[in-house]
């Protein structure tokens, strides 16, 4: 293939942020170097896809996480019982905070595991993802000046049929932030909004972030979110097209300079495809067997801290 390595452009990304960003405070209480305003596309023509691989990334992992998002579930028992465990540092410092019991993670992660009441209690991490795509909450109106919980909207379906009914239009959108839901989810949407876009017989898709955790999670984003666009562009006889990728704050942790210096020194390799081996019924009859990666051979993995 001519041109630069579709991966060059994320590194770049990370060049820039780690000698030009300005340096803040955080939530975390960690600090970062953030730009503000980024952009990276992907042509996934081909069955390409943005799987970097300048390191391991675990795809299974990321499309796990997925198809969860999908089920509209948001407790992580169905994760963890899948050995997923991106999500087990937000209750398990909530359980922590509440009760005073300084529990470790890896036994936290096993009560979830192994006690269902116990999970059903602090597993959950509120309205998160899922929740908003599948089942977005709606109010009616009753006597009294009161309002009843009506039924949700699963957005996600309401954009397949959009696109196979009137592919032109310009409201192809799944959103994750629910302002009025917000302060109840352990972590507000980052990867926030999904629109997408047909050209002829392409699917395309763009991709809002509002805080992006370049070194960590958006390795994992970009596989997400094309992911996604070829699980829809599937389902409604489209082919993919490119994956547009916008982030808001867009940022480096300082505790992360072992990472990035030592991903930066390495060359991107290969040019990974994704095959998906079967049609399912619906966008929400995947499983993690009707996936198959094939021309991966990444460097190996970098582990660095999750910032809670």
């Amino acid at each position: 293939m001519s041109g630069p390595h579709f991966e060059q452009q994320y590194l770049d990304l990370m060049r820039r942020i780690w000698r030009e960003g300005d340096e803040r405070k955080d939530r975390t209480g960690i600090g970062t170097r953030s730009i503000f305003g980024a952009t990276l596309r992907f042509d996934l023509a081909g069955g390409a896809m943005p799987l970097i691989t300048t390191k391991r990334v675990y795809w299974k992992t990321a499309t796990r996480e997925l198809l969860w998002f999908l089920t509209g579930d948001t407790n992580i028992r169905p994760l963890v019982l899948q050995n997923v465990k991106i999500w087990n540092e937000w209750p398990h410092a909530r359980y922590v905070e509440e009760t005073d019991d300084e529990i470790a993670l890896d036994t936290f992660v096993e009560r979830i595991r192994e006690d269902e009441e116990f999970a059903a209690k602090w597993g959950d991490l509120g309205p998160v993802y899922g929740k908003q795509w599948v089942d977005w909450p709606t109010y009616q109106p009753v006597a009294g000046g009161l309002f009843r919980k009506g039924r949700g909207i699963n957005q996600v379906a309401e954009v397949v049929d959009s696109l196979r009914d009137n592919p032109g239009s310009r409201r192809h959108i799944i959103e994750g932030w629910n302002v009025a839901e917000v302060p109840q989810m352990a972590l507000p949407p980052c990867h926030k909004t999904y629109q997408f876009h047909v050209a002829g017989d392409r699917l395309n898709c763009l991709l809002y972030q509002r805080s992006c955790d370049v070194a960590l999670g958006l390795p994992f984003n970009l596989w997400s979110a094309a992911l996604l666009q070829r699980m829809i562009a599937q389902q409604v006889d489209l082919e993919p097209g490119e994956l547009v990728w916008m982030g808001g704050d867009t940022h480096l942790y300082l505790n992360h300079e072992q990472l990035i210096r030592e991903q930066l020194s390495r060359e991107p390799r290969g040019h990974p495809r994704l095959e998906i081996v079967r049609r399912p019924r619906s966008i929400f009859d995947y499983t993690i067997e009707d996936f198959a990666v094939h021309d991966y051979a990444p460097h190996g993995p970098i582990k660095a801290p999750v910032a809670v």
